[in-house]
């Protein structure tokens, strides 16, 4: 094969040999290669040529181990390809790049192409390198690098062009929204290629949404839907939708947008004492939460204005009673409201007596029974009921009645420890006189004779049985008693 650009003249006779190439002759040649030479040459050190001057061209044989190795790129669009081709052990053998198209790009150093995108990096013997700049998806195809041997070898390679998504936009996005109403949020991106991932985030936490992928050309539009009911909680809440893409490796477009949500307010009513006791001061303190914020709330007492203006102090959401006394028992309601709604919550507060204490010697201390514990529990924890208003725990009927004596903590109760020992030696003592009266009784039952009444057996009357005794009267000394 010819190699290209590679001229000999007969100044140069013979011509080298270069690698795997070898010059032709003609008969002329070879008779002027056999002349013997002059003294003028022997002289000069220079033999003349002949006078005409003949293209010779060399004829290459090549190597048959060479072989061009080159490797498929991917890059994103825009940015720059490198396209390498590399040979070993080449034997002074040109290399070409050709696009997909078959247009030659490089050969050797030399440019072939007019395309500013196009540079030269890198040219030897062994490696042709060139840079593509701005890659766009029409570039994408398959380069061939060709090794000019006899014959000619090529590599394939295949430079793929990613196409970048465009940034994400969410619509449906309501401002503001109310509590309970039902909104659809949508992210689409376009431009990628292969097509894109789309996630959607709840603050930190994934939410799945509805994806769907439409073909424009050689990109993908991408669109995900996420539908969801909105309420209280949701207010302030960060819908994240993010785009995945090899692309964006390692680093992602996602666009946020933050929820408002109005709502109506709740309500709950805070104490500052779990036992309120006469002479102290009590705190209430009227927590409301709505958006809009609520108007300033409004505090009564058992459904009127409160009592006594002087002890009870309104500040902002919160009422102060100064110096409790019996007269403040009631319940206490605070109300508060906004353009959505109205919500309210009660308290009922009991003035506790101011326990009396009790001198160490006066009565033993007994142990809490649980009716004891039962007085200590407050009634007057307020809690919403299910239409939003708060009322409180307690009732009437918990409250302690006329009869009862909320100090019932600090009398002195009996003790039954004591009563219970005292009942245990009673008990005891009247089953050891049982046991003692009946081994008596037992031991004294029986038959008993004496000697005083010997032979008045058959007397008719107690005189006469007197006269006929044995021994009459005067051997009563004698008489005596035998016990069987």
């Amino acid at each position: 094969m010819l190699r290209p650009g590679r001229w000999a003249s007969r100044f140069d006779w013979p011509p080298r040999r270069s690698g795997g190439c070898l010059p032709g002759r003609t008969t002329a040649e070879a008779n002027w290669a056999s002349r013997p030479i002059s003294d003028a040459e022997r002289k000069t050190g220079h033999r003349s040529p002949p006078l005409s001057i003949t293209p010779v061209f060399l004829w290459c044989t090549g190597s048959q181990g060479q072989f061009p190795i080159a490797q498929n790129v991917t890059v994103a669009e825009g940015s720059v390809a490198n396209m390498t081709c590399r040979v070993e052990h080449n034997d002074n053998t040109s290399l070409q790049w050709s696009n997909p198209a078959q247009q030659t790009l490089f050969f050797g150093d030399k440019k072939a192409l007019r395309d500013n995108r196009i540079e030269l990096v890198r040219a030897s013997w062994q490696e042709l390198t060139i840079s593509i700049g701005e890659v766009s998806l029409s570039d994408e195809g398959q380069y061939t690098c060709s090794l000019f041997t006899m014959p000619v070898k090529t590599a394939k390679a295949f430079l793929t062009v990613l196409g970048v998504p465009e940034k994400p936009e969410i619509a449906g996005i309501t401002k503001p929204a109310k509590e309970g109403e039902e909104i659809t949020l949508t992210c689409v991106t376009s431009g990628s290629k292969p097509a894109a991932d789309i996630r959607w985030f709840r603050n930190e936490k994934e939410v799945q949404g509805a994806k769907e992928v439409n073909a424009s050309g050689k990109t993908f539009t991408v669109r995900s839907v996420l539908q969801l009911k909105v309420d209280r909680n949701d207010d302030g809440v960060a819908y994240t939708c993010r785009v995945d893409h090899v692309s964006l490796t390692p680093s992602s477009h996602q666009v946020t947008e933050v929820l408002e949500v109005h709502y109506a307010p709740r309500v709950e009513i805070t104490p500052s004492l779990t036992f309120p006791q006469e002479g102290q001061y009590l705190k209430l303190e009227c927590v409301s939460k709505g958006n809009p914020s609520p108007k300033p709330v409004l505090w009564t007492k058992d459904g009127g204005e409160l009592p006594d203006m002087d002890r009870m102090i309104v500040e902002g959401q919160e009422l102060t009673i100064m110096a409790l006394n019996k007269t403040d028992n009631g319940t206490y309601r605070c109300e508060a409201s906004n353009d959505l709604g109205t919500n309210m919550a009660e308290y009922v507060l009991f003035v506790y007596d101011v326990p009396t204490p009790v001198p160490p010697s006066s009565a033993p201390t007994s142990p809490r029974t649980p009716a004891d514990m039962t007085a200590l529990s407050p009634p007057h924890v307020s809690q919403p009921t299910g239409t939003g208003v708060l009322q409180a725990m307690a009732t009437a009927k918990d409250l302690p009645g006329p009869t009862t004596d909320p100090n019932a903590l600090t009398q002195a109760g009996p003790d039954h420890a004591v009563i219970g020992g005292v009942v245990a030696v009673v008990v005891f003592i009247t089953l050891c006189l049982i046991i003692v009266l009946g081994r008596y009784l037992a031991r004294h039952k029986g038959t008993y004779l004496t000697h005083e009444a010997k032979g008045a057996e058959d007397a008719p009357d107690a005189d006469t049985a007197i006269i006929n005794a044995e021994g009459n009267q005067a051997h009563a000394e004698e008489k005596k008693e035998y016990f069987i």
